[in-house]
């Protein structure tokens, strides 16, 4: 409520918070998608996978 006694109608602010963190979502998942899919990513999983035989003593 304002100061006189009125209502104010937000109801398009819902929406408009979705769609920023839809874009925003979907930004850092093509993002996230590019990284793991190239070099970078196969280095990655590399390094996890012989630090993980490192820690049960297989590698």
């Amino acid at each position: 409520m304002d100061t006189l006694g009125r209502t104010r109608d937000d109801s398009g602010i819902t929406t408009a918070e979705y769609a920023v963190g839809t874009a925003a979502g979907a930004g850092f998942a093509g993002l996230l998608y590019t990284l793991l899919t190239g070099k970078f990513g196969d280095q990655l999983l590399e390094r996890l996978f012989k630090h993980v035989m490192g820690l049960l003593g297989i590698g």
